[in-house]
């Protein structure tokens, strides 16, 4: 069986990617932006709505975001069940 996406709120998704080292760096409405800078010295963007709980489509859709910049494995660990 494959392993399924947690269901998060976007509070949790942002403290999730705290973790990996992002900081908020805007928010307008009910979305923030959250913002690193990477070894290269380029900027990673994610954008993630502070909903109450994330549809599985918006959560597979961060999740894909982020793996521009985060190896998916690392993510799985965080989004994904066993």
């Amino acid at each position: 069986m494959s392993p399924r996406l947690k269901r998060l709120s976007g509070s949790e998704v942002v403290d999730i990617m705290h973790t990996f080292g992002f900081e908020i760096h805007s928010q307008r409405g009910s979305h923030v932006k959250l913002r690193r800078i990477g070894v290269k010295g380029e900027r990673q963007t994610l954008t993630i709505p502070l909903h109450s709980e994330l549809d599985v489509g918006t959560l597979r859709a961060i999740v894909r975001q982020a793996a521009r910049y985060i190896p998916e494995a690392e993510l799985r660990l965080h989004f994904y069940t066993d």
